[in-house]
């Protein structure tokens, strides 16, 4: 007798996730392209519905101030980090530095009309700005511009924050009239472009395609891009920066920060109008006429508008017909034969509203790795939960701050150092020449909002701890829980004690009079 063959049995993930047989995977049918499919093709709509939400749902506008506010606040201050050892400068020498360099950046970067093109922003607001952009749609494009010098600005550097709807692929070099089909093609370089992305034949980024508009804005004006190159041919400085949060490798264009959960905020949103309209309806006082009338002898829905009070300033606003009825505070109407009155009473609000809100903030919350307490403002929980839900929020805020720095903060200030040393405003021997050299000099920290304290008295006790072990510095503690630096704190205090110490005791001098006698 033959041995009988057994149908093979599925193995690994095959009879998990990537099963084809289980009844509840059968109609889950993904299908995943490349990140210019997945992501550019459906960009423009994912963009206008995160500003949609942003303007129309709380939940949604709250998770992307809050971002704004913990990431940059008043703006992240650069302080001077040069590398001494490498430029082997005495301490003395670098603090002097550090010093004037910091002050002529304050001259360039506190002025609005100094290095905004716009003259709309000095450079903390960009930083809020560009946050705000790239967070509501997805990535966020600062050009950098030169203008002439004036009297009151030796600097020719200026930013131009560009939204991201006016980086796109030229209608004369896309390969196709569909408008979601983002890819094009330059006929003058050979080079690919992805939704306005330019890249060589290495897939590296050389260019940037800026539209003149925006793509569903109203202008009588010629539609035209402007190609820019991402590098200086000549310098090797950025001539455009591009804010971007990148999900996925060959990834040229950023995805709103609410694409996870647009469709679940756009329903919590109809929801809760939902029950606000039912709720106004209730407290109108809603009552319908029952009658026995053929109701084609009247009309309907002809109810006049009235006032608050139930009569109206222009004679129009009060209806004639005998079978229209107008509510108001005391009104008595007399109905005809045959006619009853019902009145409403719904039950409002819906039982279970607010915990299915609960839920959809803490979903969304989860997604946008706000924790609810953060994303609500509500902490009600004990101190440990509430502790570990500002903790848990602070790493992200963090992290964004990081990219945000290296993406926009940090390129625009060596940009703008670069110039200074140039122009003999700043000393930097060996800036232009060598590589190690430059980066030593560029060297700079961005300090920003720290981090919330429940109970300030418990994070001072556990820091001293840290700090009284070697686990953390002074300066570590000073920066992540109070943002300045803690060298400064105590060269100002020591200043503060060499000043009081030379105020006289007044406490020796209590009860003497004019003469000095007791």
């Amino acid at each position: 007798m033959s041995e009988q063959r057994k149908a093979p049995k599925a193995k690994g993930y095959s009879d998990a996730g990537a099963s084809l047989t289980k009844r509840a995977l059968k109609g889950f049918l993904a299908v995943s392209g490349a990140p210019s499919e997945d992501i550019d093709w459906n960009n423009a709509t994912l963009r206008q519905r995160g500003r949609m939400l942003y303007m129309a749902s709380p939940i949604a506008s709250a998770a992307i101030n809050t971002n704004r506010t913990k990431i940059v606040g008043p703006g992240l201050h650069m302080k001077c980090a040069i590398n001494r050892n490498v430029l082997g400068l005495s301490e003395d020498a670098v603090k002097e530095w550090q010093t004037k360099t910091e002050a002529e950046w304050q001259m360039w970067a506190e002025k609005k009309t100094n290095c905004d093109a716009l003259g709309m922003n000095n450079f903390y607001k960009l930083q809020q700005l560009a946050v705000k952009s790239w967070l509501m749609s997805g990535d966020v494009f600062a050009l950098m511009k030169r203008v002439d010098k004036t009297p009151l600005n030796p600097y020719t550097l200026r930013i131009h924050l560009i939204e991201a709807d006016r980086i796109s692929t030229p209608d004369n070099m896309s390969k196709t009239t569909v408008p979601s089909m983002t890819e094009g093609l330059n006929p003058n370089t050979n080079n690919r472009i992805f939704d306005g992305v330019e890249v060589d034949a290495d897939n590296r980024v050389v260019a940037y395609h800026v539209c003149n508009v925006y793509p569903n804005q109203i202008t009588s004006g010629k539609k035209e891009w402007h190609r820019i190159e991402a590098i200086g041919a000549n310098t090797g400085m950025p001539n455009i920066l591009q804010i971007i949060d990148a999900e996925r490798p060959d990834q040229y264009r950023g995805v709103t920060y609410l694409a996870a959960v647009i469709e679940i905020l756009l329903q919590q949103r109809r929801y809760t109008e939902s029950e606000l309209t039912a709720a106004l309806v209730q407290s109108f006082l809603t009552a319908w006429i029952t009658t026995q009338t053929d109701t084609t002898e009247f009309p309907l829905n002809e109810i006049g508008s009235g006032d608050i009070d139930g009569i109206g300033d222009q004679p129009d606003d009060i209806t004639q017909s005998e079978n229209d009825y107008e509510m108001g505070p005391g009104t008595i109407n007399h109905l005809a034969p045959g006619e009853s009155v019902t009145l409403g009473n719904p039950n409002i609000p819906t039982a279970g509203f607010e915990a299915f809100v609960k839920s959809i903030c803490k979903m969304a919350g989860a997604s946008l790795e706000l924790p609810y307490d953060v994303l609500i403002k509500e902490f009600n929980s004990s101190y440990s939960a509430a502790k570990g839900a500002l903790e848990e929020a602070w790493e992200s805020f963090r992290m964004r701050r990081s990219w945000f720095v290296d993406d926009f903060c940090q390129p625009v200030y060596e940009c703008w150092l670069s110039e200074a040393v140039a122009t003999g405003r700043i000393k930097a021997p060996g800036f232009f020449e060598n590589p190690l050299l430059r980066d030593a000099w560029c060297g700079a920290r961005w300090d920003g909002p720290a981090q919330t304290h429940l109970d300030p008295v418990k994070e001072a006790t556990a820091n001293e701890m840290l700090v009284a072990h070697g686990w953390k510095t002074n300066e570590q503690v000073t920066r992540e829980y109070y943002g300045g630096s803690w060298e400064d704190n105590a060269e100002i205090i020591l200043r503060e004690n060499q000043k009081y110490s030379a105020v006289p005791n007044q406490t020796a001098k209590k009860g003497a009079d004019d003469n000095g006698n007791e």
